[in-house]
C-alpha cells in the first residue's frame, strides 16, 4: 500500500466540541472545516427515530427537544450506558461518540477524499477502560484507529512542530501543559528535547471542565429565579437546556467583559439577571482551586520546581477564562503561554502524530518520538493473608514510563488446576472498592497434571497508548497459555460490528 496517498488525519474528540485536522504532503497542518463551515463541531447528538443529527443543529434543539439529546457523552466513557435514556433507549456512551466521529469523518471526506486511518486523542487521565471505549467508538464510526494519543501530548507536539522546536539543535524545555476543556482537565509536564517528547508526570480530573463553570451559573440564576417566582427552571429539561445555553454564552462574555446579562424564561415568568466577573469568580473559586491543586501535585510528581518550567502552555477552550490565567500567574510567577490555538491544537498534534505513523509504515525513519507515562497505577486484586480482606497489589505504579513490561508470578492452589482468574484494576488505593475495575483475565486450558504450587507467570504489557496486553507462561511445563481479557463494560465484537455497519454503513472487518 502506498501510505503517501493516505491522508494524515487527527481528531480531538472533545466533551463539548470536537475538531479534525490534517497534515498535508507539504508538512502543513491545518484544521478542516465541517459541513457548516466551522472549525469546531459541537459534540452533541440529537436522536430522531434511531438516527443521529450531530453538531450545531443538535445543540440548537436542546431548548426544545432535550429528552432526545445526548450531551457530554465523553464523561460517561467507560460506563455501560449513557446516564440518561434517549427515546426510551439506553445507548452505550461509545456508540454516541461513534455517531459524532462518523459526522467528523464524513465532513473530512468532503475535503480530502476517503478517510479510514486516524489518530484520536483522549484526556491524559483516561484509564484503560475509557481508552478502549474510545478506540471502539472510532471503529464503529468506520475508522482504523492508528493510535490513541493524550490530549496534552498532542497539544505540546503541535506547539513544538509549529514553532520549529523539533530539530536536533533545539533548546531543551520543560513544558507544563494546562488543558482545561469543556468536560475534562489534564496537567502534563513534558520535556521537549530535539525530536523527543517525554512525559515526566501527568494528572487530571475526567469530571472537571468548562461545563462545571456553566452549571454554577445555571444554579446561580435559577436560585434567584426561584426566590422571586417560586418556579425552578431546572425541573424541566428543555427549560434547563435553554438556560444552560444562555449561561454558556455568558461565561464567554465574562472572559471579555466585566459583566454579563442572562435571561431566564419559565412558566410565563421572565427575569434578566446580571452577573459580574467578580461574582463568577467567587462562585467558581473552588473549581479553580481544584485545578491549582492538581497542577502543583503534578509538578511535585515530576520532581521539579517552578523555576524548572520554561513554559506554561494553555490548551482547551476553558483556559481562556481570566481567572485561570490569574491563578497560574500567582502560583508559578510566570506568564502563561496562550499562543497555541486553544480549540485546535490538540487535533493538529494528532494529525502530526498520524503523519509520523504513516511515514513509519512506509519504511521511513521517525520524525520524532513520544514517550508517555501511565496516568493510573495498574494492579491485581489479591487476598491479604493477615486480614483475609481483598487488597490491590500494584504492578505498575502511576507515572511509569511507557511502554513497560512486568511479570507477576502466581501459584496454582491445587493439583491438576486447569485455570486461573486474575482481576485487574487501576487506581491509587489499596482497596479494590476505590479503584477502577478493568476486567477479568481468564486463563484456561492449563496443561494437565500440574502439581499444586506450580508457577504461572502473567506478563502485563502497558503500551505507549495506555492500552493493556496480557500474556501467560507456565515455565515448568514450558508452555504458553491463551487467555481472555474480558473488560467490564466494553462491547462485544458482535455488537461492535453491528454498530459499525449501522453507523458508518461499512461492513464489519477484523477487529481486536
Amino acid at each position: 500500500m502506498n501510505y503517501s496517498n493516505i491522508p494524515a488525519i487527527g481528531i480531538d474528540l472533545g466533551t463539548t466540541f470536537s475538531a479534525v485536522a490534517r497534515l498535508d504532503a507539504s508538512g502543513t497542518v491545518s484544521t478542516l472545516l465541517n459541513a457548516e463551515g466551522d472549525r469546531i463541531t459541537p459534540s452533541v447528538a440529537l436522536f430522531e427515530g434511531g438516527q443521529a443529527i450531530v453538531g450545531k443543529e443538535a445543540l440548537k434543539a436542546i431548548s426544545t427537544e432535550a429528552n432526545s439529546i445526548a450531551l457530554c457523552a465523553k464523561r460517561d466513557m467507560g460506563s455501560k450506558v449513557f446516564h440518561q435514556a434517549i427515546e426510551n433507549k439506553q445507548y452505550p456512551p461509545e456508540v454516541i461518540e461513534a455517531f459524532i466521529l462518523n459526522k467528523l469523518r464524513r465532513d473530512a471526506e468532503d475535503q480530502v477524499g476517503p478517510v479510514s486511518k486516524v489518530v484520536i486523542t483522549v484526556p491524559a487521565y483516561f484509564d484503560e477502560v475509557r481508552r478502549k471505549a474510545t478506540q471502539d467508538a472510532g471503529y464503529m464510526a468506520g475508522f482504523e484507529v492508528l493510535d490513541i494519543i493524550n490530549e496534552p501530548t498532542a497539544a505540546a507536539l503541535a506547539f513544538g512542530y509549529q514553532h520549529g522546536m523539533l530539530g536536533e539543535n533545539s533548546k531543551p524545555e520543560n513544558v507544563l501543559v494546562y488543558d482545561l476543556g469543556g468536560g475534562t482537565f489534564d496537567v502534563t509536564i513534558m520535556r521537549m528535547c530535539g525530536n523527543e517528547f517525554t512525559t515526566l508526570a501527568t494528572d487530571g480530573d475526567v469530571q472537571l471542565g468548562g461545563f462545571d463553570w456553566d452549571n454554577r451559573l445555571v444554579d446561580h440564576v435559577a436560585d434567584k429565579f426561584v426566590s422571586e417566582f417560586y418556579a425552578d427552571p431546572r425541573e424541566d429539561v428543555c427549560a434547563r437546556g435553554k438556560l444552560w445555553r444562555e449561561c454558556e454564552d455568558a461565561k464567554r462574555t465574562l472572559s471579555a467583559r466585566a459583566k454579563a446579562a442572562i435571561t431566564c424564561d419559565y412558566q410565563g415568568f421572565s427575569r434578566r439577571i446580571e452577573v459580574t466577573r467578580e461574582e463568577f469568580i467567587q462562585m467558581t473559586q473552588d473549581l479553580v482551586d481544584r485545578t491549582r491543586f492538581t497542577t502543583v501535585q503534578t509538578l511535585h510528581a515530576a520532581g521539579l520546581e517552578w523555576s524548572d518550567i520554561s513554559r506554561i502552555l494553555l490548551v482547551g477552550g476553558s483556559s481562556r477564562m481570566p481567572m485561570v490565567r490569574d491563578m497560574l500567574r500567582q502560583v508559578s510567577g510566570q506568564e502563561p503561554d496562550a499562543s497555541a490555538a486553544a480549540d485546535e491544537a490538540v487535533a493538529m498534534g494528532a494529525a502530526i502524530h498520524a503523519g509520523n505513523i504513516l511515514s513509519l509504515n512506509a519504511g521511513n525513519p521517525p520524525s520524532f518520538q513520544i514517550r508517555n507515562v501511565n496516568s493510573h497505577s495498574l494492579g491485581v486484586i489479591g487476598m491479604d493473608p493477615a486480614t483475609r480482606l481483598p487488597r490491590v497489589g500494584v504492578l505498575i505504579p502511576r507515572n511509569t514510563k511507557l511502554p513497560v513490561r512486568i511479570r507477576r508470578k502466581f501459584k496454582t492452589q491445587k493439583a491438576n488446576q486447569r485455570s486461573l482468574l486474575v482481576q485487574v484494576v487501576e487506581g491509587e488505593s489499596s482497596s479494590p472498592d476505590n479503584c477502577t475495575f478493568i476486567g477479568n483475565c481468564k486463563i484456561p486450558n492449563f496443561p494437565p497434571n500440574l502439581p499444586a504450587g506450580t508457577e504461572v507467570h502473567v506478563i502485563f504489557q502497558y503500551m505507549p497508548d495506555g492500552r493493556l496486553k496480557v500474556d501467560v507462561q507456565i515455565p515448568d511445563a514450558n508452555a504458553e497459555v491463551s487467555q481472555e481479557f474480558n473488560r467490564e463494560n466494553n462491547l462485544s465484537k458482535t455488537l461492535l460490528d453491528g454498530w459499525r455497519q449501522y453507523i458508518s454503513g461499512e461492513a464489519p472487518t477484523d477487529y481486536q
